[in-house]
């Protein structure tokens, strides 16, 4: 039994079962047993590997994307250059490293992070030097200014709730205990006026999960594209529209029972990329499959350019980890990509 059993069983007792989203916060964020702030969670050591840490192209094609549009808005100056969890810095030092010939793109910029761990700050600081990123704990404390953003695999980390359809109303997903042991279970059935437009397109024993913490983060994002124009990129895995048991945990790069051992395993769920672009109030949106985007932005170019330099094992993990990044039984249709700009204007690389 992990420390955070105990305490979370402790809790249960004194008022009863918890939802999805109490579980995942603690699990995730708790500040002594926490999954983030206790682990390095990225890379071969860790427990899940993103898609910046699998080629550099990732980063330097995105990159390349916001910085043309940047240019097609009119190259406004200053402008915030900013990216939610930002991990090891992986993804923005290859974005600032395509960019670095664009002009006035990097003169322009002003790197914010929006990081809330104090350990992976100290990680991207070094990662980003010469760079002199600054920090905000959240969305909303980025500078109202032109935005161009980048959001990898962040939004399927936020604590979910999940409902299974009941008659005409909903059974929440809480977690319980048996004995000592952590255990799922349901709520009674009842009404919830935030699933009342999915009477409509689901059946009886649906499941459809719902994250209530995504909302404030788009309308964040969104009011700074709206008023001072922009550009959010937001790549994860998911649907357009939630629908089915998609909770999950991650360990040592295999999934593992999300209640075995709390604290010591990633916690996700897909996103429902219906509901962000709904959250984007004010602001036009774009969606498409990461491996279709990628493809569009030039990852096959990209790929042979690079490839002319390598051989043997090199390449042969080279053209390995494109093939992971776009193709439909791999990452390619698994993980969508959802474009936020200002209305009205062009549709961004990638999305036309």
């Amino acid at each position: 039994m992990t420390p955070l059993t105990r305490l979370l069983a402790r809790r249960i007792r004194a008022g009863g079962p918890i939802t999805l989203a109490d579980y995942m916060t603690e699990c995730l964020l708790h500040p002594e047993h926490g999954y983030y702030t206790t682990r390095p969670p990225f890379g071969a050591a860790g427990d899940f590997i993103t898609a910046p840490e699998i080629s550099q192209m990732f980063g330097e094609l995105l990159g390349l994307a916001l910085a043309q549009y940047w240019l097609d808005l009119g190259a406004p100056a200053p402008f915030t250059l900013a990216e939610l969890g930002p991990g090891r810095g992986t993804l923005m030092a290859d974005v600032l490293r395509a960019t670095r010939a664009v002009p006035g793109f990097h003169a322009a910029a002003g790197l914010v992070l929006v990081e809330a761990s104090p350990r992976l700050r100290r990680v991207q600081g070094d990662a980003l030097a010469g760079f002199h990123p600054k920090w905000a704990g959240s969305a909303a404390d980025l500078p109202q200014a032109p935005l161009f953003l980048l959001a990898n695999e962040f939004f399927d980390a936020l604590p979910i709730r999940q409902f299974t359809r009941a008659g005409e109303g909903w059974a929440e997903t809480v977690v319980g205990l048996r004995g000592d042991q952590l255990v799922l279970g349901r709520a009674p059935p009842a009404p919830l006026a935030a699933l009342e437009h999915r009477l409509a397109d689901t059946a009886q024993g649906d499941v459809v999960e719902i994250c209530p913490a995504a909302a404030p983060v788009m309308s964040a994002l969104a009011s700074r594209i709206a008023t001072g124009g922009g550009l959010a990129l937001i790549l994860d895995y998911g649907d357009r529209l939630s629908r089915g048991d998609t909770f999950q945990a991650l360990r040592g790069h295999a999934y593992a029972d999300p209640l075995a051992e709390p604290g010591r395993a990633d916690l996700t769920a897909h996103v429902d990329f219906a509901a962000l672009a709904a959250a984007a109030t004010g602001c036009a949106t774009a969606f498409a499959p990461q491996g279709a985007l990628l493809q569009d932005l030039g990852i096959g170019a990209r790929t042979e350019a690079l490839a002319a330099r390598l051989s043997g094992p090199a390449l042969q993990s080279h053209l390995a980890a494109s093939r992971r990044l776009t193709a439909p039984q791999e990452m390619g249709t698994l993980f969508k990509a959802l474009a936020v700009f200002p209305q009205g204007a062009p549709q961004p690389p990638g999305f036309a």
